[in-house]
């Protein structure tokens, strides 16, 4: 090994148990970095990723994988920085991606590392000292996706726009539902996106089907409905210890005109989920933090909600194999 005092070995299935034991102790870990969530898509991805150890203690797990001479923390994922435990610290962390860039160096062809650490609410215990370490050994900040979230111990109220338009939704006669009709909201979802924004769902319906039978306590689905049970609006859910995470929205016409997903999200902020930290209604960003899409950070912040940044950064390992 480069690193003698900080051994790394690199992840094979039958690491699978000491991995997601790893993640569910960490102070950072979720279940998206899973190993069934993370290799439901595993044919599109050159795994690398990688256990740090330390005095012969499993001490850091990386989420990775390689791609044309970059390695990525992690390209299926939103986020995959360095998963630590409770006795990770500064001293360790930093030793960590020292021992990482030696293991770069020498024993791949990997020019670039792009690490997308995890928010930082999503830690059950502070957890930054990798951003400290990024800084110290020079990488760049490379993207900066804003998302909006709602501390749900002290949210701020909802402005008037978004309450009369909850109001609306119930004037309507819609409610919010306790649904399994996922491939209802994929339509919704999909005409949505489609119309929207021309482009379509990240995860197929039956990609989420999958997931969600591998994680039915933290995938759900969240809808209003007519009286006669038609969908409206409704939203998927990503639960982990601390955040209620959104991550996909959608209404039919009918539903942006009678405020059905306002009524939804004040039903989730207010009585779903009130018991988390946070609430993460998702990047309201495109090109990698560049272009704002302004109506829709409005429509979210109008909820109480207010910024925090999804970070990604990126570290030269070798400038001589790189291509411009």
């Amino acid at each position: 090994m480069p690193n003698a005092t900080y051994p790394i070995q690199r992840y094979t299935p039958a690491l699978r148990d000491t991995w997601d034991a790893f993640v569910s102790a960490s102070r950072n870990g979720t279940f998206l970095l899973q190993r069934g969530f993370m290799d439901y898509h595993a044919d599109r991805f050159t795994d690398h990723s990688l256990l740090f150890y330390r005095n012969e203690k499993l001490i850091a797990l990386l989420p990775a994988e390689e791609r044309e001479g970059w390695l990525t923390s992690h390209g299926g994922l939103t986020y995959g920085g360095f998963i630590v435990g409770a006795d990770g610290t500064a001293v360790s962390t930093l030793k960590c991606f020292e021992a990482l860039k030696l293991y770069l160096k020498e024993e791949t062809q990997i020019h670039t590392l792009r690490y997308s650490p995890p928010p930082s609410f999503y830690a059950t215990y502070p957890t930054e000292e990798d951003r400290y370490a990024l800084f110290r050994l020079g990488a760049r900040l490379s993207s900066l996706k804003l998302s909006s979230v709602i501390p749900l111990g002290a949210p701020l109220p909802p402005n008037q726009l978004r309450k009369r338009k909850a109001k609306a939704c119930l004037q309507a006669g819609l409610r919010p539902v306790n649904t399994a009709d996922w491939a209802a909201f994929w339509t919704v979802l999909k005409e949505n996106l489609a119309a929207r924004h021309a482009t379509q769902p990240v995860h197929t319906l039956q990609e989420i089907l999958l997931l969600r039978e591998r994680f039915p306590e933290h995938i759900h689905l969240h809808c209003t409905a007519d009286s006669e049970g038609n969908i409206h609006g409704g939203c998927v859910v990503f639960e982990t210890t601390t955040t209620a995470h959104v991550q996909y929205i959608a209404s039919t016409p009918y539903g942006r005109e009678v405020g059905a997903l306002d009524g939804l999200f004040q039903h989730l902020i207010q009585e779903v989920y009130a018991h988390k930290q946070w609430f993460d209604f998702g990047i309201s960003t495109e090109l990698g933090g560049a272009l704002l899409n302004e109506g829709l950070v409005m429509q979210k912040e109008g909820f109480g909600a207010r910024a925090v940044n999804y970070e990604t950064w990126e570290l030269l390992i070798k400038e001589e194999s790189r291509e411009e």
